[in-house]
């Protein structure tokens, strides 16, 4: 009897108490999370790229030794 009464309190929680957001406010969130992922991966890219570039004329450098 204990799970059958926690199914309906979590219900009547969810239902009742918990406010939800807006269609608008979803929307919102997703296109912030989505500009903040872009320039994350962006950021990513340009340190990958001057790692990349930096060990290359580190490698020349020494080879030419």
């Amino acid at each position: 009897m204990k799970i059958v009464e926690y199914v309906k309190d979590s219900y009547n929680e969810l239902v009742h108490k918990v406010s939800w957001p807006t269609a608008k406010d979803l929307t919102n969130s997703s296109v912030i999370v989505l500009i903040a992922s872009l320039v994350l991966a962006l950021v990513v890219w340009l340190m990958d790229l001057g790692f990349e570039n930096l060990l290359t004329w580190i490698y020349k450098l020494l080879a030419s030794l």
